[in-house]
């Protein structure tokens, strides 16, 4: 890995912590068919459902939505959780769940003729459960409607809540339980970013509870693959970029995405540092040379992007 440079902790490159800074050339998208934008939005829209392309505001949402996809958000486009580099809506109260919301995100993906299809959601440390039989309810309507769709979840760490005699990380193994007896395809949950910078950056959660639902689902059925992404920028050096891929590897992590943080806005962390392609190629070899199956990297590579084609 001799063209990576070791940036300091701490270290910007070219970015200001307070500006606003052009993007670099390789981040700037084409908008996308404005046809096939409008095909589906229209059909998201009429169903009043949400999908994490608008939410988060994804800069690949025009491509996506030209190629007639999207990653479903479940359970509204309110979080409970505050993580400083998310443009999902967290300044107002939870929207009570859509009874009809599964039905209608299946009836979403058979109108665009998904064959796979991802599903995300908000945290909800609200739910009893967290929404982890949410996800395997919405898996449930698609697999009636759709069978030979495939489906992969994208899931919160489901922390938190109380329950007489058991710990929070038997209510954590239960809802990761919940969600893989629904057997996708692939089970995601996001590290985010390097061990010393998970509290700056994931506010309500850990570097160990996300290796820990990692290797729950590996624990409880060792054929569902599991996906995990870190988002470059926030001042990670290589050396600890390698650290957290061991540290996947370690829990059976099969899949890896890696992409380049893209502020939100001034109310967001600010990009530390941008990562070049040339760099993101060699994270890539890195990532496969240490056992991942599946490696998507690339500044714009996002958690669902491409998901069910091959690398």
């Amino acid at each position: 890995m001799e063209g990576l440079e070791k940036v300091p902790v701490g270290e910007s490159k070219g970015v200001a912590s307070g500006a606003v800074e052009p993007l670099p050339p390789w981040l700037r998208r084409p908008i996308g068919r404005a046809s096939e934008i409008s095909t589906v939005q229209r059909i998201v829209k009429a169903r009043q459902i949400h999908t994490i392309c608008e939410e988060g505001r994804c800069p690949n949402r025009g491509e996506c939505y030209g190629n007639r996809t999207a990653t479903f958000l479940l359970m509204g486009p309110v979080c409970t959780r505050s993580c400083a580099f998310c443009q999902v809506d967290k300044h107002h109260a939870p929207m009570a769940l859509d009874p009809l919301e599964p039905e209608k995100v299946a009836e979403a993906i058979a109108l665009l003729g998904l064959r796979y299809a991802v599903l995300t959601s908000v945290a909800r440390d609200d739910l009893p459960d967290g929404g982890a039989s949410w996800f395997a309810r919405t898996i449930a309507a698609v697999r009636s409607r759709q069978p030979q769709t495939q489906i992969e979840v994208l899931t919160p760490d489901f922390w938190g809540g109380k329950s007489p005699g058991k710990t929070p990380e038997q209510l954590q193994g239960d809802r990761v339980a919940t969600v893989v007896a629904a057997e996708p395809v692939c089970y995601n949950h996001n590290l985010e970013t390097v061990a010393r910078l998970q509290g700056v950056v994931r506010r309500g959660a850990t570097y160990d509870r996300s290796l820990a639902v990692l290797r729950r689902v590996k624990e409880l059925n060792p054929a569902i693959a599991t996906k995990s992404g870190l988002m470059l920028g926030h001042g990670e050096t290589i050396d600890e970029v390698r650290t957290a891929l061991e540290d996947l590897r370690a829990v059976g992590c099969d899949r890896l995405t890696l992409g380049q943080y893209m502020r939100p806005s001034l109310d967001h962390l600010p990009v530390r540092r941008y990562w070049t392609p040339e760099e993101f190629e060699e994270l890539g070899a890195l990532a496969r040379s240490l056992g991942f199956s599946h490696v998507r990297s690339g500044p714009l590579v996002r958690s669902s992007y491409h998901a069910g084609e091959d690398p």
